[in-house]
């Protein structure tokens, strides 16, 4: 009478242990984006002692990977369920790290390092100090944005579009930091050689770093259905994004992200013209009906 009571404890604790293992996947994921963060800061290091630029390029295919790791934590702990407050306050303090610390440095050192003096020399002086204010201000972005998202339970996008898991409010700081490692990748980390063109890198850092603080909605991608009965077409779109990233991954990551950033963008001014450009107001009959 006691064994088969006995083994039905055993049963009982087994899958306990098994959800209490589970509870380390994402913090794998988590840990290995911190890491990717580590080694891009690194590398940024090394590029500011010995000047060869493919430091550059290897700290921004580290943060490629880091997005991946991000992505792919968080998305686990909610398909096993096993989210919690440790994990979700783990990531916060890794994306800091990562999308915050990371790509500010190795915007600046992309972007103003590599300049070399112009004939006013108190304008170089004065273009690497901006550079590194608007890379600070990406920092500042970012880490604001992480804090935003913390403690906001229901989040309002200003523009139109249903709040909630379809759509961030704000650009996401993984994705702020990839579309400066995207750039930096698309040049195969040579760094910035003209003045003008820093210019334009101050304007660029300092947009990523507005649209990440901004309350204009970004697609979350939180929607797609992995466990689906039929993700034939997922999982065709999927496998032609990793063919063409294999194949080509300079142009291909700088084309998705700026193709996301701008998506933003585009919304909001859509939301614009819509509310300066009303339809027509409906006629009698349709004001008839509808009541």
């Amino acid at each position: 009478m006691n064994a088969p009571i006995s083994r039905r404890g055993e049963g009982e604790r087994h899958p306990r242990r098994m959800s209490k293992g589970m509870y380390i996947l994402p913090s794998l994921f988590t840990t290995g984006n911190m890491a990717a963060g580590f080694y891009a800061i690194v590398q940024v290091l090394y590029y500011a002692i010995t000047s060869l630029s493919w430091h550059l390029d290897h700290a921004a295919i580290a943060i490629g990977f880091a997005v991946l790791f991000d992505g792919l934590d968080g998305r686990i702990a909610r398909m096993t369920g096993t989210s919690s407050e440790f994990g979700k306050e783990l990531d916060s303090l890794a994306d800091v790290i990562t999308f915050g610390v990371a790509p500010a440095m190795l915007a600046w050192a992309w972007g103003f390092h590599g300049v070399p003096p112009v004939s006013l020399t108190e304008w170089h002086i004065k273009l690497t100090q901006l550079g590194g204010i608007a890379c600070f201000l990406f920092l500042m972005a970012g880490a604001s944005r992480l804090a935003r998202f913390n403690i906001t339970s229901n989040p309002q996008p200003s523009n139109p579009g249903r709040p909630g898991k379809k759509y961030f409010v704000g650009m996401p700081i993984p994705a702020g930091a990839g579309v400066i490692a995207a750039m930096v990748h698309f040049r195969d980390g040579e760094p910035i050689r003209s003045w003008y063109t820093a210019l334009t890198w101050v304007a660029m850092v300092s947009a990523v770093g507005y649209l990440m603080v901004s309350t204009w909605r970004f697609y979350s991608f939180k929607d797609i259905d992995f466990g689906s009965r039929h993700p034939f077409r997922l999982i065709i779109v999927l496998a032609a994004i990793v063919a063409a990233v294999a194949a080509f991954s300079g142009p291909v990551l700088f084309a998705i992200a700026l193709l996301y950033m701008f998506s933003g963008v585009f919304w909001r001014l859509q939301w614009i013209f819509r509310r300066r450009n009303p339809g027509p107001p409906p006629t009698y009959k349709e004001a008839s009906q509808t009541s």
